[in-house]
């Protein structure tokens, strides 16, 4: 018995009042993740300080960089030694991570950031909670590419979507983003460590050259060690990884496969929690931590037998576009909340069917169910 599958085993069946930063660090263990680089940053730092007591363990390798573009370097690098690699960080580390993250698409290079969202601009209120990297997400990096990024809104679903994220980086052969926030990293909750056999994992797709092309839209990747030619490389690059910068052929055909090996699997990465009721003319579209006022203001409008609808965005990216579309087809207005000043709100009036009204707030608050309700109220 391997030693992973021996903790994990020691694991299984126990109830811990976790944080959410711990929580997605188990996540990141059972999903087989074993090399993890970061550098410290409020309010991530306990992910790596559960990787650091809890993968050499194991026989993985947590390593401490000088700064956060040495952490997302090391991941990548490791990644095509064969490893499963993870790093974590917040605000300004996010930042400093965006040249890496397009180098991972570009080399299309599997592996995971969780980005434990406070408040900015640059240094902000370090300790305090928001939602204000959704669009750095989608569009930090420059050039035309494609992400993948899933929002917790709980302890519990931090743990799965973490693992999730290791799934959809492994089968789509790109990084995915994890935005977690202040808020859900530093909540404890209970949380049952679940059986390794309940937990899908996704193993790397190893196969013959090309790696970076030539068939299918998610080629093979090369195995460490094989005797394989392998050239990585951000420039544009042909199927079997040579750089070919001038040819406008090679990189719309590259740019375009990458961009569509998630756009053409949209519905299959695309998640949401929908709670409808027959008949609604209102409704409420929130995720991450501003879900959880969001969905009691929302109860409480059902308490005064008002009837609004809920719908919560696990998947940020790509954007829930036609599921967004079917909510609000037969509603009079929709109300979007955000820790933020509106970010995610601009991109449900794109495809929204009815009328969108917004509420944000920061400064590192949450708001409140009675603010919320407040605010939805005023729709009616």
């Amino acid at each position: 018995m391997s030693v992973r599958k021996k903790f994990i085993e020691e694991l299984e069946g126990r109830k811990s009042f976790l944080l959410g930063d711990e929580a997605c660090a188990y996540g990141a263990i059972y999903a087989g993740c074993d090399f993890f680089a970061a550098y410290p940053i409020t309010p991530a730092s306990e992910i790596a300080e559960k990787m650091a007591e809890v993968l050499p363990q194991m026989g993985g390798k947590f390593i401490q960089m000088e700064d956060e573009l040495g952490a997302i370097s090391a991941v990548i690098g490791a990644v095509w030694a064969g490893a499963k690699g993870m790093t974590a960080t917040s605000g300004p580390g996010f930042s400093l991570m965006q040249e890496g993250i397009g180098y991972g698409v570009m080399t299309e290079t599997p592996f995971v950031v969780v980005d434990v969202q406070r408040s900015g601009p640059s240094t902000g209120q370090a300790t305090k909670p928001s939602q204000g990297d959704v669009m750095q997400a989608r569009w930090g990096t420059h050039g035309d590419h494609n992400i993948i990024a899933l929002a917790p809104w709980s302890v519990e679903e931090t743990f799965y979507l973490t693992v999730e994220a290791f799934n959809l980086a492994e089968r789509y052969r790109t990084p995915v983003l994890v935005l977690s926030d202040g808020e859900i990293g530093h909540l404890r909750e209970p949380f049952v460590f679940p059986k390794a056999d309940d937990i899908e994992v996704e193993n790397r797709f190893y196969g013959e050259p090309p790696f970076f092309g030539g068939g299918g839209l998610v080629p093979p990747m090369s195995k460490f060690g094989r005797g394989d030619f392998v050239h990585i490389t951000g420039s544009t690059h042909k199927p079997n990884g040579l750089r070919d910068v001038e040819t406008q052929s090679v990189h719309d055909e590259l740019v375009r496969r990458l961009y569509d090996k998630i756009e053409k699997n949209r519905e299959k990465i695309v998640k949401t929690n929908l709670d409808a009721q027959s008949g609604s003319k209102f409704g409420v579209i929130s995720y991450g931590v501003s879900a959880r006022p969001s969905y009691g203001a929302v109860l409480q409008a059902r308490r005064k037998r008002i009837k609004v609808d809920f719908l919560r965005l696990v998947t940020l990216w790509p954007f829930p576009r036609n599921q967004v579309r079917e909510f609000t087809k037969n509603l009079r207005a929709v109300l979007v909340v955000e820790e933020n000043l509106g970010q995610m709100v601009r991109e449900v009036e794109r495809f929204a069917q009815c009328r969108v009204e917004f509420f944000g707030m920061i400064g590192g608050r949450t708001p409140s169910v009675s603010e919320i309700y407040s605010a939805l109220k005023g729709m009616f």
